[in-house]
């Protein structure tokens, strides 16, 4: 049971979504030891997400339209307004972008982006209040088997955004000029435009 619900984990987390392309641009602009803090991001709201499903609030989200709807117009803003950011980031390196005093807020905000793109996507929480159910036993006691479910999603998706980080950081030295940094700035800001405009026209 454990590992089918391994195997669940590794599909749902190998699926391109806005963590995805998060990880993949924080490891292109970053490098992959930046792009550990947008990855801590998500992973502490997936364990805020799978804290409201535990608590039974993930079913209130799953059948009522008005919540769904607010946090799903939520989570699309954010992504809009990201993408708009990255599309308008200045072309320059992460050397120049993280002098002295500049580093610890870049990292700050890297993990404050992590944990705004998957905490507003709630199609991640009703899908988890979906999945999650599926490989708990009824007539066993639920919190250790939580834990064992938060661990495991948890070390999964940290395996699977790191690839992705640690593949596109070794991409990081064609990023030598303006010119391709720009590029890279807005194919990422399309991106996270695109996703917005997908979860705000999804449904449940």
């Amino acid at each position: 049971m454990w590992l089918a619900f391994v195997m669940a984990s590794t599909v749902i987390a190998v699926s391109p979504g806005p963590g995805a392309v998060l990880s993949v641009s924080n490891g292109l602009r970053h490098g992959y030891l930046a792009a550990l803090r947008g990855i801590a991001g998500l992973e502490t709201a997936l364990l805020l997400q799978l804290g409201v499903v535990a608590l039974g609030l993930g079913a209130l989200l799953a059948t009522s339209a008005t919540a769904f709807l607010v946090v799903k117009l939520s989570g699309a803003a954010y992504l809009v307004w990201l993408g708009i950011v990255k599309w308008r980031a200045p072309a320059e390196g992460f050397e120049a972008e993280v002098g002295a005093a500049e580093g610890g807020r870049v990292r700050r905000r890297l993990f404050r982006q992590g944990l705004l793109v998957n905490l507003t996507n709630p199609k991640a929480i009703v899908f988890i209040a979906a999945l999650v159910p599926q490989f708990v036993v009824p007539g066993r006691p639920q919190l250790p088997q939580f834990l064992v479910i938060a661990l495991t999603m948890v070390v999964v998706d940290v395996a699977v955004m790191s690839c992705y980080a640690l593949l596109a950081a070794r991409f990081r030295p064609l990023l030598r000029d303006a010119r391709a940094i720009r590029l890279q700035n807005r194919l990422f800001g399309g991106l996270f435009i695109g996703a917005g405009a997908m979860l705000a026209a999804s449904s449940r």
